[in-house]
């Protein structure tokens, strides 16, 4: 009697959160995969699909208050003077070890835009 291997478990994608952008923990295997990580965010996104619908916007709007652009406009620019730094740096024929650490650093800032609030 030959017996077969069981059968390769499937990989999961982390998951991040429909509301902030984290990665959502891992729940147990039985109903629905979770959207937010937290009940605070989820609650967040009741209350902008309820303004929205209020307001008459479409429903894929995205609805930033003044600060919150203001914070996503500066995190851009960090970006933007991350990602200079590394160009200057090529120019400059830095070593690979500033090179590297530059690097690091535009993958740190871009990881940070992520997280849209």
């Amino acid at each position: 009697m030959e017996t077969s291997a069981p059968p390769p478990r499937r990989q999961r994608q982390a998951r991040h959160c429909a509301w902030c952008g984290r990665r959502v923990p891992e729940a147990g295997r039985q109903g629905r995969p979770r959207q937010y990580c937290a009940q605070s965010c989820r609650q967040r996104a009741y209350e902008r699909r309820t303004a929205v619908q209020r307001g008459g916007l479409p429903e894929d709007s995205v609805v930033l208050s003044a600060a919150e652009l203001a914070d996503l406009q500066d995190r851009l620019f960090q970006l933007r003077c991350a990602a200079e730094d590394v160009v200057t740096a090529v120019e400059d024929a830095a070593d690979h070890t500033e090179l590297r650490k530059l690097a690091v650093q535009v993958v740190n800032v871009a990881a940070e835009l992520e997280r849209l609030r």
